[in-house]
């Protein structure tokens, strides 16, 4: 399983839950974790205080992640990710040991239509 470091986790968890927080909360997480604003930034843009945002983001955060438990769309990707890059790895296996052309063709196919899901 992939380690995700913490600032990158809740980046993608605010792609996939975003639009179900406040919108305050919402443009605070982007805007920290994705346009990589200060809370000084942040606070100066929205006219409130630099412990208004971080209300904000540890709110954000918290359901960020409580969406993630219940729903769990984040670690479904992850770990669908993870199946398709080992079965591209296999196709490739395959392709190099094979001197049939047809297969080899069924196969570049095959692993085309992987990339495409990852």
């Amino acid at each position: 399983m992939v380690i995700i470091e913490e600032k990158v986790k809740i980046s993608i968890l605010c792609q996939l839950y975003g639009k179900l927080l406040t919108e305050k909360q919402y443009e605070v997480l982007d805007d920290y974790y994705n346009n990589d604003l200060s809370l000084s930034e942040i606070a100066e843009n929205l006219e409130i205080t630099r412990q208004a945002v971080r209300d904000n983001i540890k709110k954000g955060e918290n359901k960020l992640l409580e969406y993630e438990e219940k729903l769990g769309i984040m670690k479904k990707v992850m770990e669908q990710e993870e199946k398709i890059a080992v079965i591209l790895s296999e196709i490739t296996k395959i392709k190099s040991k094979s001197s049939d052309k047809e297969v080899e063709r069924i196969l570049e196919h095959i692993k085309n239509e992987l990339n495409c899901l990852v």
